[in-house]
């Protein structure tokens, strides 16, 4: 699927996290048969009035099942959602959740052709949850993941093999389009230098590979405000070589209120989405998320929550219409403002996270009635356009 050629019609892109299956490196601490599923079905409000568990319409899977993708990409396809955007764990080499893309997606369902790109996931997955201690850091040292010229050229080549040259891998006028979860990390661990040279010969490598413009590569969760003493980031993606900038998951203040409103941080992140696009002098992908709500992730404290991941902050008052309302504005800047009409939605499936298009048994098939309301709405002012 070339973006390029759709230049002047909304798309819609979906993130789809490739944890739902049993992971051997928690066997030890948790048992071999365990799955996040556990917190999900079993997660216990933390106040009245809370939403949870959240409950999947269709039961709980096994994403590494074929079957599993091939209802997934149905729902995809009926509901107006142009490609997944599959999470990559990747470290020097190793692997992590690779199965559900490489083998019940790739092998089997991606078959049929559905578009599909990937994001590299630049962190390790959790060993132990729910999440019991209370780290200094969101991310502990034990999931940093390293990288250098050399191991980033391997990442590239190995994707190469594996993703960029099917069929049905989304790119950019000819060049694979690549997303980068942890941006400003990754321009922390290298410095602008070496990031530069590490994606310009990512990019050339590509381009003799014959893809056409080597690599579109977008940097997610940038920052507007830096911490004190870093470099002002904003400025840096596209010197480091990133040709568009765009968020995983841009709704609550993560250091702000306990409870927030979706409705209230919708009206402000989308007031945001040009700032994003002028302060980086690069097309910005508005990335809209359907709720925030973590805490199956976290232990329960009986006397304090800390106040940070998972446990801390909460989004309440989010819903289809609403969600489906800020769609409708993030995919007509994406057509303003931007060389495509690209946005994106987190998530399909990061159940544990309260964000999910997947049905359920509140809203039924109410968000993916959304996406698709959303897209018709914009469809039917361009045709109306094209025709007068």
């Amino acid at each position: 699927m070339d973006l390029f050629y759709y230049s002047k019609r909304p798309i819609i892109g979906a993130y789809y996290y490739t944890g739902w299956h049993p992971l051997k490196e928690r066997e030890k601490h948790l048992g071999p048969n365990w799955t996040e599923w556990e917190l999900v079905l079993n997660a216990p409000p933390r106040f009245d009035g809370h939403d949870q568990p959240k409950i999947p319409l269709l039961g709980p899977y096994d994403d590494r099942r074929p079957e599993t993708l091939r209802l997934q990409q149905s729902l995809a396809r009926s509901f107006g959602i142009d490609f997944f955007c599959f999470g990559a764990f990747w470290s020097r080499g190793e692997r992590f959740f690779e199965a559900p893309l490489d083998d019940a997606f790739l092998k089997n369902g991606g078959a049929e052709g559905f578009p599909f790109c990937v994001m590299w996931a630049n962190r390790l997955p959790r060993k132990v949850l729910p999440v019991k201690i209370r780290p200094k850091e969101v991310i502990e040292e034990s999931r940093r993941v390293t990288t250098d010229i050399d191991d980033f050229l391997n990442l590239i080549k190995t994707f190469e093999k594996l993703y960029f040259r099917r069929r049905n891998y989304v790119k950019f006028k000819g060049a694979p389009l690549f997303l980068i979860f942890d941006s400003t990390f990754f321009l922390r661990e290298l410095g602008i230098d070496s990031a530069r040279t590490a994606i310009l010969e990512a990019k050339r490598y590509l381009a003799a590979c014959g893809y056409e413009g080597g690599l579109y590569i977008i940097a997610v969760n940038p920052v507007l405000n830096s911490s004190k003493g870093q470099p002002d980031f904003m400025a840096l993606y596209k010197e480091a070589g990133f040709d568009a900038i765009t968020h995983y998951v841009f709704l609550p203040h993560w250091k702000g209120p306990y409870v927030q409103d979706y409705e209230e941080l919708m009206i402000e992140r989308s007031s945001q989405w040009q700032l994003f696009r002028e302060r980086s002098n690069m097309p910005y992908f508005p990335s809209v998320a359907t709720g925030w709500d973590a805490t199956p992730r976290g232990a329960i404290f009986e006397k304090k929550r800390p106040k940070r991941y998972p446990w801390w902050p909460i989004v309440l008052g989010n819903s289809p219409e609403l969600f489906s309302k800020y769609l409708v504005k993030a995919l007509k800047f994406s057509l303003k403002e931007n060389p495509i009409g690209l946005s994106f939605v987190a998530s399909m499936n990061e159940w544990s996270e309260g964000h999910y298009l997947e049905p359920c048994s509140r809203f039924g098939f109410g968000w993916l009635r959304g996406v698709l309301e959303a897209k018709q709405r914009i469809e039917g002012v361009h045709t109306s356009l094209n025709r007068s």
